[in-house]
């Protein structure tokens, strides 16, 4: 066999290799009460939560404990997801800003169900709405 057909052949396997490793950390869209099904049926895998953060009355975010005095690494807040199910999420990597997470219309959380009912997200993301707001132009008419 000619050199050049085993080292296409090895390039083949290694790109195969990586294909399957990628494709078995991907993670899915879920609501609280799907998440808490995968860990009860064994599966332990990473999900996608979208909600809102809670609010009250007035429409401020509440439920959110962060002291970046005590615990830089440390924020919990309370999720409400498309099922109107409220679950208390903590996160050991909190996001860079928590004045824009106080402002986002949407968070979505990765990560999963702990044995003891917590929700621990390993990443949250943002959308906020300043971001996606069109401007006023000065000076049109």
């Amino acid at each position: 066999m000619k050199k050049s057909y085993l080292l296409a052949l090895i390039v083949i396997a290694v790109a195969i290799s990586i294909i399957v490793s990628s494709a078995g950390d991907a993670s899915q869209y879920v609501n609280f009460a799907e998440a808490k099904a995968l860990l009860e049926s064994g599966d332990e895998q990473k999900v996608h939560v979208v909600g809102e953060l809670t609010k009250n009355e007035a429409g401020e975010i509440v439920g959110v404990e962060y002291d970046p005095v005590k615990d830089p690494n440390f924020i919990a807040f309370t999720l409400k997801d498309d099922k109107q199910v409220v679950q208390k999420v903590i996160c050991y990597n909190p996001p860079p800003s928590i004045q824009e997470l106080k402002k986002s219309e949407k968070v979505v959380i990765i990560g999963k169900y702990t044995p003891e009912g917590l929700f621990v997200a390993k990443e949250i993301l943002m959308k906020c709405p300043s971001k996606y707001e069109e401007k006023e132009i000065k000076g049109a008419s």
